[in-house]
């Protein structure tokens, strides 16, 4: 039985393509020497970025040296990639498709990185595709950020106060997270070829104003300009009046973990 809890929806971040690099934690270097060191990873070797969106994994493993091959069903995320390699004079092969259409004649692969997207696959299926795509010795590796309980992200829980008037969690995704079937990215790779887990992560902290916490909202899809159509001026006029009660002078901070999940073969 299927674990996508959702339709897939190709388009789904397209109008959030000129929000997301900008607005979204990227991967720190310190988190992808780690991955690289633990995976055993050279310089040339191969290396599949799968839900790619504008680079945030495909770019620092391109200058990491690995052979990065980076996937995206969206459009306007592989443009915004493909002027992010050109600029920094790096070879990266970018290609439409997605967990559910993998383009042609590519692979094999020492590793296999998604960055928050595994969420929006059929994650059993997936892990069976990927099983026939990575070498012998090679691993998946999923990334994704945690944010503690703590003051000074209390920012995070007004924008989903207001995203929440607006319909966020109705999404199919995340009601199936509050599901108590629902299965974590652990519970699902246990029961997969990709059972020998380990985790590396890095503690970060970042600045934010107003306007970067709005930038992140439009970078979400349950929050996208698109998602949200003609709702999109009264929402962000509701996060701003939010988010001004919070911290008058308009200015934030954040802490995250950033994490890697590194799955390999039992």
């Amino acid at each position: 039985m299927s674990d996508q809890p959702h339709a897939f929806r190709p388009r789904r971040f397209q109008s959030t393509a000129p929000y997301y690099a900008q607005y979204r934690l990227g991967y720190p270097a310190r988190l992808i020497g780690r991955v690289v060191a633990l995976c055993g990873l050279a310089a040339g070797d191969p290396v599949l970025d799968l839900g790619c969106g504008p680079g945030l994994l495909a770019l620092p493993f391109a200058q990491a040296g690995c052979r990065v091959t980076a996937v995206d069903p969206e459009p306007e995320m592989l443009q915004a990639l493909q002027k992010a390699a050109e600029s920094a004079h790096l070879a990266i092969d970018v290609r439409q498709g997605s967990s559910f259409a993998l383009p042609g004649g590519i692979g094999p692969f020492r590793a296999v990185v998604m960055g928050r997207a595994f969420h929006w696959m059929d994650r059993a299926a997936t892990l069976a595709l990927l099983d026939r795509l990575i070498l012998p010795g090679g691993a998946l590796v999923l990334f994704g950020d945690e944010h503690p309980d703590t003051a000074e992200n209390l920012w995070r829980k007004a924008l989903d106060a207001v995203a929440a008037k607006y319909g966020a969690e109705e999404e199919p995704h995340r009601r199936a997270r509050h599901d108590p079937a629902y299965r974590n990215h652990e519970s699902i790779l246990l029961d997969s070829a990709f059972a020998v887990l380990e985790s590396a992560g890095v503690i970060v902290e970042r600045t934010l104003t107003a306007d970067d916490i709005v930038g992140f909202a439009w970078s979400l899809s349950v929050t996208a300009p698109g998602k949200l159509g003609e709702r999109a001026p009264a929402f962000e006029a509701d996060l701003r009046e939010a988010l001004a009660a919070l911290s008058p002078s308009g200015r934030f901070r954040e802490i995250a973990e950033l994490r890697a999940l590194i799955a390999r073969r039992v």
